[in-house]
C-alpha cells in the first residue's frame, strides 16, 4: 500500500518505519568462469580511483578550491566550479573509495570559499542566478546529502529556506510564483544581468537568436543588438521579474530537504507550487507556459504570450531546459505525494512535441544544438529518423532537433507504468536509427546513453553492458590525457569550462548497471534507482570492494540482479536497498543457489565442469536484504518490489533506530527550532 500523503512522518507513512532484521540469503554458486562485464565493471572501479586523485593533484589547491586566479566578471560561473565535482560523491555512493567521500566534501568546502571570495555566493548560496545554472551547481551538495545526511542537512535546510519561507524574497505564496527569473541568497540582486547590456548575446544570439524577438528593439538599432542598452532594458522589464519555467528546478532543493527532515512545510510548498503550474499547463492546452508576470497572469508582460519568457520556448534552448525542470518539478511532487497524476504537466508537453514530429536527416533540421548531434549522431545523421520541435515564437514551432530520452525514461522509471513505456516503445518503433547503437562520447550530463540501456533492459542486446564499460574506459582514458594538456594552464575566464571537460570520473555506466536507474536529471534532480547497496563489514554505502553487480530488469514484479564476488579468498557481505531512498520494499526474491552432488569432487576432474543450479524463494517485508557472497559466489537475485511504499529517507540498514533519518539538527527558522 503506497504512503499516505498527509504526514511522511506518521506511523501510516511508513510501513518499514520499525522494519525486521534485513533478510538473509548467502550465494552458494561457485564462480567457475567470472563473467566478463563483473571483471570489466571492477577494473572500471580501480580505473575511477586513480583518475580521480590525478584530477585532484593538478587541478586543485590544498583546501579543494580549483586553482583560478582570475575574477569572474558576469553572473555566470559558480556552477562550473561545482559541476566539476558533481559525480564524485556519487561515485563514492557506487563503492568508490573510502577516502572519496572527505575528498568530495573538501572540495565543496574549497569551492565555496573561492566563490565567496569572489563575491558570487552569500551565506554559501548562489547571491541570484536562474535555475538552469543552480540546478547544475547543486548536483554536488544532493550526493553528498546522500553520502552524509547528518553533516549536510543544516545547509541543504537553510538553502531550502530561501524559497519555502516568504521572508527570504524569493517566493509569492499569493500568485504561487517564484519572484524574479534570478534568485537566490541576495534578494538586492535582480535583473537578469549587471549594467545596461545583456553580456552574452552576440555569443548566444548567433546560435539561438533574440529574445522578445517581436519588439522593435529586437530588430536592429543604429549600433549591434550586443552592446544596445534598448533591449537590455526591455529584457530586465519583461524577463527578469516574475515567474519562468526554469524555476521549476527549484522544487529539486526543497524535495531534497524534504527527504532529509520529514517536515510537511516542505511537501506543502512542492504541492502548492508545482499544482500551481499543473494548473496553467492544463490550462493551455497540455503545453507548458514558460512566463508568469508578477500578478500571477501567464503572458502578462509579453502581450498574452504563453510563450518568451527567460530561458523558455523561444529563446535560447526551449525543451531542452524546461523539460528537465517540469520534469524534475513533477517528480518531487508525485513523490512527496504519491500521486502520479502531478506527472502530466511533463507528459502532455512531451506528447504534444513528438505528435508535432517530422521525419528528416538531421543534416537537414534547424537544430541550434549542431555540436551535441554531430557527437551523438555520428555518422547517422545523414538517415531520415523523427525530430521533435523544440522551441516555439510567433512562427510557430521550430528547432527540430532528434528526440531525447532522459525525460521520457525518468517518467518511465519513477512510475514503471504501460503508458510510460509505451512511449519510449512508439519513439524506438518510430526512430530510423537502432537504439542499440552506442556512441563513445561523453556530455557534460553525463548521460545520454538511455536509448541503449532502454534496449538491453528489453533484452534486445545482451553485450550492452561490456560495451558501456569499455566506453567509459575510454572517455577516462581521454580525460586522463586532457588533464596532461592542462594541467599548467592558467585558466582565464572565458575557459573555466576546461575542468569540466577534463573531469576523469564517469558513472553514467555504473548507474546503470548496478543501480538500474538513468543517470541523475543534470539541471537539478534527485537520483533515480531501482537497487542502491552497502557494503555490511566497512558499514558504509556502496558495493563492497570485488564484488560486482548487474541490473538486467526493473520490472516491479521481476527486478533482476547478479552479484558476483570476485576475490578468490575473501567473503564479502553486501545489503541490497530498494530504491535510491529506500522507498520500495522488497516483498519476495528468488535466488540461485548450488546442490552440492559430488561435482566438486572428482567427477569434475573428468568433465563435469558445471555446478547444479536450482532457485529458492523467500518472502521479505524490507526495504533491505542482506547477501553473504563467500570467496568466488556468484547469485541471481529476482526481486519483487512494492513500488513507493516508503516515505523516502536516508537512512541506511546501519542507524540503530529505525525511526531515526540521520538528517542531524534541524534547520534554524524551521518549525521544530523555533518551537
Amino acid at each position: 500500500m503506497p504512503y499516505s500523503s498527509a504526514d511522511p512522518s506518521s506511523a501510516e507513512a511508513s510501513p518499514c518505519d520499525q522494519p525486521a532484521p534485513p533478510p538473509h540469503i548467502e550465494a552458494g554458486v561457485p564462480l567457475l568462469e567470472p563473467p566478463g562485464w563483473a571483471v570489466a565493471q571492477r577494473s572500471l572501479f580501480d580505473l575511477l580511483d586513480h583518475a580521480w586523485r590525478r584530477f585532484a593533484r593538478d587541478f586543485t589547491g590544498p583546501d579543494g578550491r580549483l586553482n583560478y586566479s582570475g575574477p569572474l566578471t558576469t553572473r555566470d560561473g559558480v556552477d562550473d566550479f561545482y559541476e566539476v565535482f558533481f559525480n564524485w560523491p556519487q561515485l563514492y555512493l557506487l563503492g568508490g573509495a573510502d577516502d572519496l567521500l572527505p575528498a568530495s566534501e573538501k572540495h565543496w568546502e574549497g569551492v565555496t570559499r573561492q566563490l565567496t571570495e569572489l563575491d558570487m555566493l552569500r551565506d554559501e548560496y548562489e547571491r541570484g542566478y536562474d535555475w538552469f545554472h543552480q540546478g547544475e551547481s547543486l548536483l554536488l551538495l544532493f550526493f553528498l546529502c546522500m553520502a552524509d545526511p547528518k553533516r549536510w542537512s543544516e545547509r541543504a535546510l537553510r538553502f531550502a529556506e530561501l524559497y519555502v519561507d516568504p521572508a527570504k524574497g524569493n517566493y509569492d505564496p499569493e500568485h504561487r510564483i517564484i519572484t524574479r527569473a534570478h534568485n537566490g541568497s541576495d534578494p538586492d540582486r535582480t535583473g537578469l544581468f549587471d549594467g545596461d547590456v545583456y553580456p552574452w548575446l552576440q555569443k548566444e544570439a548567433d546560435t539561438y537568436g533574440y529574445p522578445l524577438e517581436w519588439i522593435p528593439e529586437a530588430q536592429g538599432g543604429p549600433f549591434p543588438l550586443s552592446s544596445d542598452p534598448r533591449l537590455g532594458a526591455q529584457m530586465r522589464d519583461r524577463m527578469g521579474v516574475g515567474d519562468t519555467a526554469l524555476n521549476l528546478g527549484a522544487t529539486g532543493l526543497v524535495l531534497n530537504a524534504w527527504i532529509l527532515s520529514g517536515d510537511e512545510r516542505y511537501r506543502d510548498w512542492i504541492v502548492e507550487y508545482v499544482g500551481a503550474w499543473r494548473e496553467r499547463t492544463e490550462a493551455n492546452d497540455g503545453v507548458i507556459p514558460d512566463n508568469v508576470s508578477p500578478d500571477g497572469v501567464v503572458g502578462g508582460l509579453l502581450e498574452g504570450r504563453w510563450y518568451g519568457g527567460h530561458y523558455g520556448w523561444s529563446w535560447p534552448h526551449g525543451w531542452h531546459s524546461i523539460g528537465t525542470a517540469a520534469c524534475v518539478a513533477a517528480l518531487a511532487a508525485a513523490t512527496v505525494t504519491g500521486d502520479d497524476d502531478f506527472l502530466s504537466m511533463v507528459r502532455t508537453t512531451l506528447d504534444s512535441l513528438i505528435a508535432r514530429g517530422k521525419v528528416m536527416p538531421h543534416t537537414e533540421a534547424d537544430s541550434s544544438l549542431p555540436a551535441k548531434w554531430a557527437v551523438e549522431l555520428g555518422p547517422d545523421a545523414d538517415i531520415p529518423t523523427l525530430h521533435v520541435p523544440f522551441r516555439h515564437n510567433d512562427t510557430g514551432w521550430f528547432d527540430y532537433n532528434p528526440t531525447t530520452p532522459p525525460v521520457p525514461v525518468a517518467l518511465w522509471h519513477h512510475t514503471a507504468s504501460d503508458a510510460d513505456r509505451k512511449r519510449l516503445e512508439d519513439l524506438r518503433e518510430a526512430e530510423a536509427i537502432d537504439w542499440r547503437t552506442l556512441r563513445p562520447f561523453r556530455a557534460k550530463e553525463e548521460s545520454g546513453h538511455e536509448k541503449a540501456w532502454f534496449a538491453f533492459l528489453a533484452g534486445d542486446d545482451p553485450g550492452y553492458p561490456e560495451r558501456i564499460l569499455a566506453t567509459a574506459q575510454a572517455q577516462i582514458r581521454h580525460r586522463l590525457r586532457r588533464i596532461d594538456r592542462y594541467r599548467d594552464l592558467d585558466v582565464p575566464e572565458a575557459d573555466i569550462h576546461v575542468w569540466q571537460q577534463s573531469n576523469p570520473v564517469v558513472t553514467e555506466a555504473l548507474v546503470q548497471l548496478t543501480w538500474g536507474g538513468p543517470q541523475v536529471l543534470y539541471n537539478g534532480g534527485l537520483q533515480q534507482a531501482r537497487l542502491r547497496y552497502h557494503d555490511a563489514e566497512a558499514r558504509r554505502a556502496g558495493l563492497p570492494q570485488d564484488v560486482a553487480a548487474l541490473v538486467s530488469s526493473i520490472d516491479p514484479e521481476a527486478t533482476t540482479v547478479e552479484l558476483v564476488n570476485l576475490a578468490p579468498e575473501t567473503d564479502r557481505t553486501v545489503i541490497v536497498q530498494a530504491g535510491a531512498f529506500a522507498e520500495h520494499t522488497i516483498t519476495a526474491v528468488r535466488y540461485t543457489t548450488c546442490q552440492d552432488d559430488g561435482w566438486i569432487g572428482d567427477m569434475y576432474d573428468y568433465g563435469h565442469t558445471e555446478p547444479v543450479v536450482t532457485e529458492e524463494e523467500l518472502s521479505c517485508d524490507s526495504p533491505f536484504l542482506t547477501v553473504r557472497l563467500p570467496a568466488s559466489t556468484r547469485i541471481k537475485l529476482v526481486l519483487r518490489l512494492d513500488l513507493r511504499a516508503n516515505t523516502p529517507s536516508y537512512r541506511t540498514p546501519f542507524d540503530t533506530d529505525a525511526n531515526d533519518t540521520d538528517a542531524g539538527e534541524p534547520a534554524p527558522g524551521t518549525e521544530e527550532s523555533t518551537a
